[in-house]
């Protein structure tokens, strides 16, 4: 048996045939390494349907390299011996094997990187880390983009990359926008009338079969106090359904995507989303494809400009974005916590049990499908958080928990810098804080609500418009200075002392879980 030249290192969020680590593979005297281990699932209280959704794609995926020839050593979750972390499962099988060199594809985790590195460094084993072509732009690249600015606005990086991969631009002069606009916001996002969505095209399900009841059998037995359910657990983990789920999404829900992007209606998850960035960021799909997609959708007249530039945002612009603030600033990036915020996670969050509906409905379908849309993370979810003041890596380590579109790459940033402010403005011009009242505007939820969004003291308060008026209070200094915030902190002016310590004392109530925290009988 010859010698074994490289060992490919393939983690869960790398399933990609076409991944660069492949390039010079050679059946003969290289193979692939993969490994299911607990740490992966333990080292944050990992839920259920985010730990069945790696675990059945990686399966998938096994059975793909075997098709195409490619040797492989997977170590199962369940097979005896299994050293239960991916640097002690890398160390166990090298000792066995004894590669040359090993071979990776950039990973989307910092900390993942350097237990791989620790294990080749130990073993004094060569590791050659390829660039991951899934992406547009690569490090560097935003790297160069960032040199010398002191704030990182996806606005202007999303506008080079229009221009440098001619994404939407007018034929007639290539540095212009399709339709004169960058962005088309003011036809986009609205909400849906009372009669609410209509019949909205059904999710693009797949029934598990063999390979993924065998794991969630497995994640039921082994994680049985995580959090999550598996009943409807329907994700595509395979590439052959998630290219079927972006066929579903082009041809059923772009040409209203744009328009309802922000939108949300209580009981219904899926609404007018893609439902596709899980199957993007395990590497199920290329951006490539997905943009060529969308745009041929617009090309065609399938599909309204303002639809497809608000979809292309997503993915050429902020996706693309935020893989480079997070390789750009880590690993300091998460220790970040500009605004001092202390306050414990409630317990909730695992579990849904509170009475404010926006809340209960995001949490409980997060913790049903592990899927929210954005403006539930960013603006229930996150915005919550943001106000009570929680510190901003318990809110990270939430987030991701929970999802399972959530790899460290594209969720720290999201969190910490996005939904959180914890970075101090380097992502975002503000804090993106709100009154119950946007909710209102956005979604019925207040309709059945204990709570009125137009209070902000007394028993039928809206949390998040108490929370909004005491979070302005606690960094008015701070706020002060930001002239996006200047309306809103002229508006705290109107308020007098009295009103002031109304506000403190209701939100004292609630960080100490008085209020909002649980169902009442």
């Amino acid at each position: 048996m010859p010698k074994l030249r490289n060992l490919i290192v393939v983690l869960g969020d790398q399933l990609d045939l076409e991944a660069s680590a492949y390039d010079n593979f050679d059946a003969r005297v290289d193979a692939v390494w993969m490994a299911e281990v607990a740490d992966e699932s333990t080292r944050v209280l990992s839920s259920r349907p985010r730990i069945v959704m790696f675990l059945a794609a990686m399966r998938h995926f096994a059975l793909a390299l075997k098709a195409v020839n490619r040797p492989l050593h997977y170590a199962q979750l369940d097979a005896p011996g299994n050293q239960g972390s991916l640097a002690a499962q890398l160390k166990a099988d090298m000792e066995r094997l004894r590669p040359a060199r090993l071979v990776m594809t950039e990973p989307g985790d910092w900390r993942v990187l350097q237990a791989i590195k620790a294990v080749a460094d130990a073993s004094s084993t060569p590791l050659e880390i390829c660039e991951d072509r899934h992406f547009l732009s690569s490090v560097s690249d935003f790297a160069a983009h960032a040199r010398g600015r002191k704030s990182l606005r996806m606005e202007y990086f999303y506008r080079e990359q229009r221009r440098r991969h001619s994404v939407l631009m007018d034929p007639q002069n290539e540095s212009a926008p399709l339709g004169g606009k960058w962005n088309f916001d003011a036809e986009n996002r609205e909400a849906f009338g009372a009669a609410g969505p209509g019949e909205v095209p059904p999710r693009c399900a797949f029934k598990p079969d063999a390979v993924t009841r065998k794991v969630i059998a497995l994640v039921e037995g082994r994680f049985p106090q995580h959090p999550g359910r598996l009943e409807s657990f329907a994700w595509p983990v395979t590439r052959a359904q998630a290219l079927q789920s972006l066929s579903a999404f082009v041809k059923e829900r772009l040409p209203q995507f744009g328009r309802y992007q922000d939108a949300m209606w209580p009981g219904d998850p899926w609404l007018y989303h893609s439902h596709l960035s899980a199957a993007l960021n395990l590497k199920l799909l290329n951006p490539r494809e997905v943009l060529a997609a969308a745009v041929a959708a617009y090309e065609s007249g399938h599909a309204p400009l303002a639809s497809v530039e608000g979809f292309v945002r997503q993915i050429l612009g902020w996706r693309e974005y935020v893989r480079g603030i997070y390789w750009t600033q880590m690993p300091g990036y998460l220790e970040l916590n500009t605004l001092g915020a202390d306050a414990d996670l409630p317990e909730w969050y695992w579990t849904g049990d509170t009475d404010m509906a926006c809340l209960r409905d995001a949490i409980g379908q997060t913790l049903t499908h592990g899927y929210a849309n954005h403006i539930q993370r960013l603006m229930v979810t996150g915005l919550y958080a943001l106000m009570l003041g929680v510190q901003p890596k318990q809110v990270h380590a939430w987030y991701l928990a929970v999802y399972v579109d959530a790899v460290e790459w594209v969720e720290l940033p999201n969190t910490l810098g996005m939904s959180q402010y914890a970075d101090g403005g380097l992502m975002g011009s503000k804090p993106y804080v709100a009154t119950g009242k946007y909710i209102e505007r956005m979604s019925p939820h207040c309709k059945d609500c204990r709570y009125d969004p137009a209070q902000r003291t007394g028993e039928r308060a809206c949390p998040f418009t108490t929370l909004y008026w005491n979070f302005l209070m606690r960094h008015e200094a701070t706020l002060a200075k930001n002239p996006r915030m200047a309306l809103q902190v002229k508006n705290l002016a109107r308020m007098n002392a009295a009103q002031r310590q109304e506000v403190a004392l209701r939100a004292a109530a609630i960080r100490r879980g008085e209020v909002g925290g649980a169902v009442h009988g």
